[in-house]
């Protein structure tokens, strides 16, 4: 693999696994992430994982670029990156149809599948988070059945609403706020994955999973009144 370490800026480096997405790469990104925390070097000030490569922030005060250059490409080609035994899988309550899912019925016509088999494939993976980013909170998730797959639409919507879950290319995800976008809408979340009022504004972090969860119209309007009564829980397993 050509490992790259390269300057971003005056106090970032990054480093580059490949230039592809996959989940061979996007593992070596997370192991190096991780074993970074667990040197815990001095100076290191933030790390930032995207599909490929691994953004590193440091305190030029503390530690000096040549060294901290050399220490992440010998960290990079000495990385184990077995498969966790065990993941955290965030199960993510999702209405499909109904008044969230304005292209459901032209997924129908662009895959030949019915409804139901859309409703299935969706929910029948768990998606790792390769990276999060676009906007706070917007997850980019690995996994979509190759069914489901279909060009993104030819003309983006002005606004599409918070918790929309819709399908781009080979990638599903989830806006977190109301946003412009291009990807089909098949559904919707009453889950807010960000929320600036939170302690912890972003729910989900990359190299989680996350696995959606068909509910009706009434349990996500049920959903919905918990969470502004603060009394809702996600359903967290490991697997």
């Amino acid at each position: 693999m050509d490992i790259k370490v390269m300057p971003a800026g005056d106090s970032a480096l990054v480093v580059e696994f490949g230039n592809e997405i996959n989940e061979a790469i996007n593992e070596k990104v997370h192991a190096l992430a991780k074993k970074l925390r667990q040197e815990n070097i001095p100076g290191i000030t933030e790390m930032i994982p995207t599909f490929r490569s691994l953004l590193v922030s440091y305190d030029m005060l503390q530690i000096s670029y040549s060294k901290l250059s050399v220490m992440l490409s010998v960290l990079s080609r000495e990385l184990e990156t077995e498969r966790a035994a065990h993941h955290r899988i965030v199960k993510i309550p999702c209405c499909y149809g109904a008044r969230f899912g304005a292209d459901l019925t032209g997924m129908e016509q662009l895959t030949g599948l019915s409804r139901e088999e859309i409703i299935e494939l969706h929910s029948s993976v768990d998606y790792k988070i390769y990276m999060l980013g676009f906007l706070p909170g917007f997850v980019y998730l690995g996994g979509l059945d190759k069914r489901l797959e279909v060009p993104r639409l030819d003309t983006p919507r002005v606004r599409i609403g918070k918790g929309a879950v819709g399908i781009g290319g080979n990638q599903t995800g989830i806006y977190p706020m109301d946003s412009p976008g291009g990807w089909r809408l098949i559904g919707g979340t009453p889950v807010d994955l960000y929320d600036p009022e939170r302690e912890d504004p972003v729910l989900l972090r990359a190299g989680e999973y996350i696995r959606f969860v068909p509910i009706s119209i009434m349990d996500y309007y049920d959903i919905r009144q918990e969470i502004l009564k603060g009394t809702y829980s996600l359903d967290v397993i490991q697997e």
